[in-house]
């Protein structure tokens, strides 16, 4: 597959607003699209007369785009936090055997823990922001990426925040899933820089701001697993950008994998690090 974006000269401007530079073109269309024009697609940049013609006929591939795993990924967080939240007759004994710290993973060789915390939540605020947030970047990265590579994406991250809150807390224990959430919008920011868009004039580099802010400002927030979840979506980000110039998909599974179990062997030797 070549670059779904074809590069255009940096002299041509938008053909809805001509007083804007690009070097983005619409991938069915080929005419220039500055970044308010920009639709992200399966196969690219598209402009809005192409991205409204795609979306007018549904067939069995388009529907394959809609936005399941991140369906799915609400609902096992919501089930989830009733089971472990009291509410429902939820089990404390069970959030015991699911949150994230050092000791539990390095002397109990809890491993799942890497991955179960990032389904549990402190409290329904905590969960309705992040749950918020995870619909809002699900519907934008999952169309554009397919489900499975989506999910590929969003676990890496979440080993990758669980990787950065054991380097930074490793006997603190950790929930929430923040740090794959943070992983969603380092993803985007890359594959926005990569089709000539400025993340930084856009919502997700407010977004990306705005929360790296609080992580520092409020209280009991993982700072590490925020932005290890942020570096880690970023990396897979990058790699897929790269997959797809080169024409190359099994790239974009073997660089997420690796990097998956990079965030893996990262975190087995943070928590090992406890001296516990």
């Amino acid at each position: 597959m070549e670059s779904s974006a074809a590069a255009a000269p940096a002299t041509q401007t938008c053909y809805r607003h001509p007083g804007r530079a690009t070097a983005v073109s619409c991938s069915s269309c080929g005419r220039p699209i500055c970044p308010e024009c920009m639709t992200p697609t399966p196969v690219g940049m598209r402009c809005p007369e192409c991205s409204r013609q795609r979306t007018q006929v549904r067939t069995l591939q388009s529907t394959s785009t809609e936005p399941r795993v991140t369906v799915g990924l609400i609902i096992l967080c919501a089930v989830t936090f009733l089971a472990t939240s009291g509410l429902s007759g939820g089990s404390g004994s069970l959030w015991n055997e699911l949150f994230l710290d050092g000791p539990d993973v390095h002397l109990g060789h809890d491993y799942w823990r890497l991955v179960t915390a990032g389904f549990l939540h402190a409290g329904p605020l905590h969960i309705l922001f992040n749950m918020y947030l995870l619909w809002i970047l699900g519907q934008m990265l999952e169309p554009a990426l397919g489900s499975a590579r989506f999910a590929l994406l969003y676990f890496t991250a979440l080993l990758w925040g669980s990787f950065g809150a054991l380097v930074v807390e490793p006997t603190t224990a950790t929930v929430g899933a923040s740090g794959a959430v943070f992983g969603l919008m380092g993803a985007a920011a890359v594959e926005m820089r990569a089709r000539g868009i400025n993340p930084l004039q856009t919502g997700i580099g407010a977004l990306i701001i705005l929360n790296l802010g609080l992580s520092f400002v409020l209280s009991n927030i993982s700072v590490g697993g925020h932005i290890g979840g942020l570096v880690g979506g970023a990396l897979v980000g990058a790699v897929y950008v790269v997959a797809e110039r080169r024409g190359q998909p099994a790239l974009a599974w073997a660089g997420g994998l690796a990097l998956a179990a990079a965030a893996v062997a990262g975190a087995l030797v943070a928590a090992g690090g406890t001296g516990l």
